[in-house]
């Protein structure tokens, strides 16, 4: 698909969405749902608040994340060890109730003959935690990315966070947290490669 082309799907979506005055409304519906008036005081402007703190918690279905990793160097030096970016703090919301998850990522891959700048490993985190998210697919997501655009020797990505759908809300586990994994090639095949892996990231966290 054309640079173009994608422009062009891009703005037919946007032309389907709701405008930003039939979100005001439909955040003035909850509040008076919710048993209390949007007209008092303390609420007149909060349904436009709603809505702009809203641009920026979803503001991932804007950017292509693989437009994030197009800038790649391919002077390593013959470096093939195993990159991490660790504790990269994700900040998300659950696609069930809406309500956020927060915790931290590890990504971590092999180079093959290209590496990426490293702030754009926790922007690719960044891009899917600002979309409505369940932790197993976004886990998935950001190690697919880097295994597609990069083509590495692997891919490993741990995501580790707590759901407010569970602490502030049904069973209230306020202690609870998720871990989740996903491994691609020599992480998943060479189980002393992910080993090393894990090791890294919990001893950096020690």
């Amino acid at each position: 698909m054309s640079k173009i082309e994608k422009i062009a799907n891009l703005k037919k979506i946007k032309s389907l969405n709701p405008s930003e005055d039939e979100a005001i409304e439909a955040v003035k519906t909850l509040i008076k749902w919710a048993g209390d008036s949007p007209q008092r005081e303390g609420l007149e402007e909060t349904p436009r608040r709603v809505v702009e703190s809203y641009k920026e918690f979803f503001s991932g279905y804007t950017i292509n994340p693989k437009e994030i990793l197009s800038k790649k160097f391919k002077e390593v030096d013959g470096y093939d060890e195993i990159i991490i970016l660790k504790n990269i703090r994700l900040e998300s919301h659950c696609e069930h109730h809406m309500v956020p998850f927060i915790g931290i990522a590890h990504i971590g891959y092999i180079p093959d003959k290209r590496i990426v700048g490293i702030s754009k490993l926790a922007r690719i985190a960044d891009v899917f935690a600002k979309r409505l998210q369940t932790q197993e697919i976004m886990t998935a997501q950001i190690a697919d990315t880097i295994n597609e655009v990069l083509k590495p020797k692997g891919v490993a990505v741990v995501i580790d966070a707590q759901h407010q759908c569970m602490t502030t809300r049904g069973t209230h586990k306020t202690e609870s947290s998720t871990i989740t994994s996903r491994m691609l090639g020599l992480f998943r095949t060479n189980s002393n490669t992910r080993s090393e892996f894990m090791n890294l990231i919990n001893s950096a966290n020690s």
